[in-house]
């Protein structure tokens, strides 16, 4: 009991006080999703023959780990790789603190995977009360249920449940801009440094920290945060450079054995946007082989063009279910690279439509971040990068706590997405 009281102070210093509406809905949506993504995961993926490329699903914690979820599985066992003449292996690209996470949680004589998936479900919990109560402060109770909505029914949610970061970083990051949005600066370089300590993508705090103490004129303390929560990524930075004699191999190796392209990676753009317009078949081929794609891709546009010219016509309900008619039917064409262009570009248009509804904190951050994953020199896995990225969500979940009927049908979308991709995950095909 002694144990358990003296877990309260450091409980409350990252959650704060909640009541009980704070708790209640976030659990639930955290308990449904959850529950779904397991249904889908242990008991109807099994039932199923894998297509060609997967492996056939199992019952047991096995189809939680896929994909990345092998390097931090064996980052927790044996550390980072280190090859011939002292050159970084392909998993230094991962930051550390996820996998020391599981290492620890291992201790409790959890296997590996299985500490992976309980730390990244309790993590994902976390994230959703505490993002609950930020934006109920913010925005009210109404858009902080959409905004938990959002971010646990997005198919993306997936990785909260499987040997993933994506937990982990949104429960550090989201802790960081609501303390700095509070002016607790001490807590926001705190969290902050546990965020830069596990996903690159947490150094757009520092930036996102120093522009907001300038606009709003904070008091040195926040300057003093802000570069505090460089602190993670300064540290394994320091490891890199002791142990392969470059403080940035963890960039580095993304070139050399992730075949990625250094700055705003071009090639990668122009495909996804022809893979919309005109099909990856005619990609493939090098020229406009094969019309049916681009024959569709242009009905698809002319009918949505027929629909805004008559709109003041139609009866707004049937008009929104237009709309989302053809999206679902663009989807079903050009699949991925639709959802990838439209995670990042829709991401940065939402987080600076909606700029004078979010904090400006979480508006400086959301676009820093956006900005480093465009120029990140890949396109590979973007939406779930952009996921990780926590003011797009609540973005989304403002504007659609505005428009119910739209909210109604993102929401069925993203759980038809979500069971969709639970299955693919668990019989180890790629999803993002």
């Amino acid at each position: 009991m002694s144990q358990f009281l003296s877990l309260k102070p450091k409980l409350a210093l990252l959650l704060g006080h909640f009541n009980q509406e704070d708790l209640i809905f976030p659990f639930k949506m955290w308990l449904l999703s959850r529950a779904l993504v397991a249904i889908a995961m242990l008991l109807v993926a099994p039932l199923l023959a894998a297509p060609g490329g997967g492996i056939q699903a199992q019952f047991g914690w096995d189809v939680f780990s896929a994909w990345d979820s092998n390097f931090y599985v064996k980052m927790a066992a044996s550390g980072y790789e280190i090859l011939p003449n002292h050159e970084p292996g392909a998993n230094v690209a991962f930051f550390p603190l996820f996998a020391i996470a599981i290492y620890l949680l291992g201790k409790l004589g959890m296997t590996t995977i299985a500490a992976g998936t309980v730390l990244n479900h309790l993590a994902f919990l976390g994230t959703l009360l505490l993002l609950y109560r930020w934006v109920a402060a913010h925005n009210g109770s109404a858009a902080a249920k959409w905004v938990t909505a959002v971010v646990a029914w997005c198919p993306l949610s997936l990785f909260g449940s499987v040997v993933y970061s994506e937990g982990l970083f949104l429960l550090f990051s989201t802790a960081a801009l609501s303390a700095f949005d509070r002016r607790s600066f001490a807590q926001a370089a705190l969290w902050g440094s546990f965020a830069t300590a596990t996903r690159v993508t947490g150094l757009a705090l520092v930036p996102a920290f120093l522009l907001t103490a300038y606009r709003r004129k904070l008091p040195i303390a926040a300057y003093i945060a802000s570069l505090g929560a460089a602190i993670g990524v300064i540290l394994y930075s320091v490891y890199c450079w002791l142990q392969f004699g470059d403080a940035i191999a963890f960039i580095s190796v993304q070139y050399s054995q992730w075949n990625r392209s250094r700055g705003f990676d071009w090639t990668g753009w122009l495909r996804m946007g022809v893979e919309i317009v005109a099909g990856g078949s005619n990609w493939n081929a090098g020229g406009l082989k094969d019309l049916t794609h681009p024959l569709i891709f242009g009905l698809i546009v002319v009918l949505g063009l027929g629909l805004w010219k008559f709109r003041a016509k139609i009866d707004p309900k049937w008009l929104d279910y237009g709309f989302f008619l053809l999206f679902l039917l663009l989807w079903l064409l050009a699949g991925d690279p639709l959802l990838n262009t439209l995670s990042v570009l829709g991401g940065v248009y939402l987080v600076w439509k909606l700029r004078k509804d979010l904090s400006l904190v979480a508006v400086n951050y959301g676009l820093f971040g956006l900005g480093m994953l465009i120029a990140s020199g890949g396109t590979i896995s973007l939406n779930r990068l952009v996921y990780g990225i926590v003011p797009v969500s609540m973005a989304l979940g403002v504007l659609l706590s505005r428009h119910r009927r739209w909210g109604y049908c993102v929401m069925g979308f993203f759980g038809l997405l979500l069971v969709l991709f639970s299955i693919r995950f668990a019989q180890h095909l790629w999803v993002a």
